[in-house]
């Protein structure tokens, strides 16, 4: 039984970083576009997500590549996830905008 909460929480981390780097990144675009120093925001953050997201999965895995695994399976549903949020996002913001072009 503990190791089915070990191998939950494992995947609830990779998750967590997956969120981080994912959302981190989608952040950097929306912000780096805007910037006078693109360069900096995306190098900046690819360093500080990817330091996060291989801390993280060196202390969760423990040396265990099962637990690597599980971590990169939770790491890669937080992916997916983001991807889908942002996606809607932006076509929720484009059917606004196209509504609002057929107003004026």
């Amino acid at each position: 039984m503990n190791e089915i909460l070990y191998n939950i929480l494992t995947m609830l981390a990779g998750g967590l970083m997956g969120t981080l780097f994912f959302g981190g990144l989608w952040i950097t675009v929306k912000e780096g576009v805007r910037s006078k120093s693109p360069a900096l925001w995306f190098i900046g953050s690819f360093i500080l997500r990817s330091a996060i997201a291989m801390t993280g999965f060196y202390y969760v895995a423990r040396g265990s590549w099962q637990r690597s695994v599980i971590c990169l399976v939770g790491f890669i549903i937080a992916r997916l996830v983001i991807i889908r949020n942002t996606r809607s996002l932006a076509e929720n913001q484009g059917q606004i905008g196209k509504e609002a072009d057929h107003e004026a």
